[in-house]
């Protein structure tokens, strides 16, 4: 494992992960290779708000969310991928306490390999309604408004199809013994698995055709970047 530059990131996202996509904030990205071939990604970012670690009484700079696992076909266990990813992002982030992470839950996730690397389960996030425009693309409800005057890019809900989605679950991994003994009281049992899901459970498409190299191309290289 190594860090790995944007190119590689956003391809092995829009090829091995079901969203298609790359997160946009400030991002961790953190490579994966076997036998010399460029196998995927573990990604961390501030995630969706700037709230996220802010119940556990952190500030926004002292904990991340863990956004994408986008791995192609693999030997190795996610959970010692994982396992190598959360080493490599302590030791260049020592100001982090906290990763958060979800199962979603609308993918038949429900966290088996956070499970099987000892994260504490802290409960399900409450579902809402999202939106999906004419041309299929989905939209979170804090962008949708019928005022498109409204700061930032939006879309009016009238012009859009409304559907539920579940809420998610939700893991902490805390990274000093502090912060693990400030959390543990919010560990609920474990939810357990309903159906068959992918082999990562959280993202990762199914088998998937073998693409890329050692170095193929200049997408595929890598370097100490975020």
């Amino acid at each position: 494992m190594d860090w790995a530059t944007h190119a590689a990131a956003k391809y092995a996202c829009q090829n091995w992960h079901y969203s298609r996509c790359i997160p946009k904030s400030k991002l961790v990205k953190t490579g994966v290779w076997e036998d010399g071939v460029f196998i995927g990604v573990v990604i961390y970012s501030y995630g969706a708000t700037p709230d996220l670690v802010k119940p556990y009484g952190l500030t926004m700079q002292q904990g991340c969310e863990l956004t994408r696992i986008a791995l192609n076909t693999h030997k190795t266990p996610v959970s010692k991928i994982i396992a190598y990813s959360l080493k490599m992002l302590k030791k260049s982030n020592p100001g982090l306490k906290i990763v958060v992470s979800f199962a979603d839950t609308n993918q038949n996730h429900h966290g088996g390999i956070y499970q099987a690397t000892n994260w504490i389960y802290s409960g399900q996030s409450k579902g809402c309604f999202f939106y999906i425009d004419k041309k299929g693309k989905l939209w979170h409800p804090r962008n949708v408004s019928e005022n498109l005057s409204l700061s930032g890019k939006c879309i009016r809900p009238s012009d859009c199809k409304k559907i539920w989605k579940n809420g998610k679950h939700r893991y902490l991994m805390p990274l000093d013994c502090r912060t693990r003994e400030k959390i543990l009281p919010l560990a609920k049992p474990y939810p357990k698995r309903n159906v068959c899901v992918s082999s990562a459970d959280s993202g990762t498409l199914g088998s998937q055709p073998r693409r890329g190299g050692a170095s193929p191309t200049d997408t595929l290289h890598f370097q100490n970047a975020k």
